[in-house]
This record gives C-alpha cells, structure tokens and sequence, in this order.
C-alpha cells in the first residue's frame, strides 16, 4: 500500500530511540497501515507512530488514539473474575454449571477451565481445524463478505453460547487447549450471574474508575468508537473484484467479553501495570493468573513468554478485531511495560497475521529482550 510509508513520528519530550523508530518504520513497511507505540522502562516514557490513520491520507495514527483491543478484553474479565474469587463469591475449581445451570454445562467445565481455553467448548466465531479446514460458527472477521454484511448485527451472549454448545466439543473438558472466545464469553455470563449486575458496570466499577482509564470502553451493542482513532479496513472478494471496506464501525457483541473493549496505549499501560504490580488481586491470585498452561503458555486471561538470551519474562495478550489490533506487554513487577495499537486492511484469510506477529516480535525484542526477539 503506498499511503504505508509515512514519517515516523516521536514525543519530543523524552530522548529519542532510534532503535524503536525503525521498528515502527519495518512494521509499517511490512503492510500494516499505522502503528502507534507506547513503552515504559528505566528510560521513562516514550511514545511513537507510523503510518497513516486513513487509507489515501497523509495523517498520522494519532499517538494515543482509540483502538479496539481485541482479545486484551480477555484479561479484563479474567480480573474482574479473579476478583470475585478473592470475595469468596466463586471458587476457581468448581463447575462453571453451578453459576449457569440454564446451559446444561458439562460439570465437568470449571471456572478456571473457562479463563484458561481447558473446557473443549467449540469456538463460536469459528474453529480452524487440525487438517486445516474451517468448521463455522456466527459471521465473523472469517467469514469474508458475510461477515461485511452482517457486521452491524447484534447478538445476545446467551445465544453465541447456545450456538457453541450445539457443536460437537473439541476434547473432555480438561484435557487438552484450544482458544475460543466462547470461553470468555461464558466467564462474561457467570460475572453478571454472580454479581447481579452487567459485565461492563462492573468492569467500571471494579477497574475502569479506580485506575482512571477514560479512554477504555465496554461497548456492549454500541457501533461507535470515540476520537481520536485511526481506521479499520477490511478486504473481501465480490464477484471477482476485490472490495474494501471501512468497518472502523461496527456491532461489536459478535465477540462480546472475548474481544468487544476498545481503549487506548496509555489506559493499556495503567491497566496491565497496575494488575502486573498487585493493585487489582491478592498475590495468590495474581500467581494463579500468571501459571502457564504447559501445552500453551496460557494462564488465566494472561500469557507468559520468556524473550531474549537472558530469558526475560513477559506477561502479555494482545488481540485483532476486524483492522485493529492491540499489543499489551508487562514485567512480572510492572516496571516495564509496553502497549501498542495497529490499524491495517483485514480479511478472512487473515493475511497480515505474519506482518503482525512479525511486528509484535520486533517490539518485544527491543524493549524486553535487548534488541533480539
């Protein structure tokens, strides 16, 4: 895409790193459309973007524009869930059917099976199987054209349930790791069970207003995102000819709790700094949360990964939404973190994912790993 190259942009109010300024120019290079980066380490802070906003635009990505965050929703609820654990309203290792006996749950499926992509319960916005083939599930960002068409559609979270649990699942409960965003959508359905109260409420009660993250939204039905952002695409083919789509707007309830929030680099920053550091759990909770699975790396709403030769680790989650992505990156103690937003062209064969995961390999390189990923 020629509107890729665009100057790289830095706050001036830090010294510079070059180092990170090339890592945007690569990223942008590589065919995502803007990038916009966010890191904090013994340096101080230091911001940074590439790219453009808009397809045809010479705009920038605005530094601490709106994004929306994908599967970094993940880690939100998985909070919130843990938090009720804490207030002994839950227990970790008991069956998620004692919460929603409506579904008729396997009992076997526990609440950290939910958090942690144990349960076996198939995927509702679609499986990509062993031998490489699609097994469907609601239009989503797989379904190509489909999914265009549909994109404005809302759905009950009680329904993207249902539809799951009328396929076949993917192994006994426990027994095995597949990601599925049906997973977090039920541990969505067991917070307002609990609580008596909406996910999102008590996401802003418990995270949002105490840390002061107003640029971070549950959007629930509600196709809007606030400015400043950068723009979302999406590709498909008709009839031939390929089209391409702004779908920065979009209902966002076809991913619910597994995916739906939108917030920004700097919220991401708080978020993930003050959860790393021990302000949102008790420490038991908060080494529950950080166990990876052995198949996965996976914990419980966070991933764990060792980078450079030192072998530091990271705690993480990123996630794509239809031409956003967001990357969220902390230190075991919270000191260092970095969090960045993309916007690029998305379709359903996905063909970005190896510009983004080359992109996200190249970043935590640099800030974690001294240089190499």
């Amino acid at each position: 895409m020629s509107e890729s190259v665009c100057a790289t942009k830095h706050s001036a109010a830090v010294p510079d790193r070059p180092e990170l300024r090339e890592a945007l120019r690569e990223i942008v290079d590589s065919g995502i459309a803007g990038v916009q980066l966010r890191v904090h380490d013994e340096r101080g802070e230091w911001t940074g973007s590439a790219g453009v906003a808009e397809r045809g635009g010479a705009a920038g990505p605005p530094l601490d524009g709106h994004v929306r965050i994908g599967s970094n929703t993940k880690t939100f609820t998985a909070t919130v869930v843990l938090q009720l654990v804490a207030e002994g309203r839950i227990a970790l290792d008991t069956p998620a059917a004692d919460c929603l006996p409506a579904f008729g749950l396997d009992r076997r499926i526990t609440v950290r099976m939910l958090l942690q992509h144990t349960s076996g319960v198939f995927n509702h916005t679609g499986e990509l199987l062993e031998d490489g083939t699609v097994a469907p599930g609601i239009p989503s960002t797989i379904a190509g054209r489909e999914w265009v068409e549909n994109r404005f559609t809302s759905y009950r979270p009680e329904e993207l349930v249902r539809l799951s649990l009328s396929k076949p699942a993917r192994f006994e409960p426990g027994t095995g790791w597949s990601y599925s965003n049906t997973n977090y959508v039920l541990a969505r359905l067991l917070i307002e069970k609990v609580t008596g109260r909406s996910c999102a409420k008590e996401t802003q009660e418990r995270i949002l207003g105490p840390l002061g993250l107003s640029g971070t939204v549950v959007p629930g039905t509600s196709p809007e995102i606030p400015e400043p952002y950068a723009h979302a695409y999406y590709r498909y083919e008709d009839a031939g000819r390929q089209e391409i789509v702004d779908v920065t707007r979009h209902d966002p309830s076809w991913i619910s709790a597994g995916g739906d929030m939108i917030s920004t680099t700097r919220d991401l920053h708080t978020f993930i700094s003050a959860l790393t550091g021990g302000r949102l759990l008790p420490d038991p909770l908060l080494a529950e949360m950080r166990t990876p699975h052995a198949m996965s790396g996976f914990g419980l709403g966070l991933r764990v990964q060792e980078v450079g030769e030192d072998g530091a680790t990271v705690l993480f989650h990123n996630g794509g939404a239809a031409g956003h992505a967001a990357l969220m990156y902390s230190t075991p103690d919270g000191s260092r973190t970095l969090t960045a937003a993309l916007n690029y062209v998305d379709d359903a064969a996905m063909s970005l994912a190896g510009a983004f995961h080359k992109a996200q390999e190249r970043l935590v390189g640099e800030v974690f790993g001294g240089g190499r990923a």
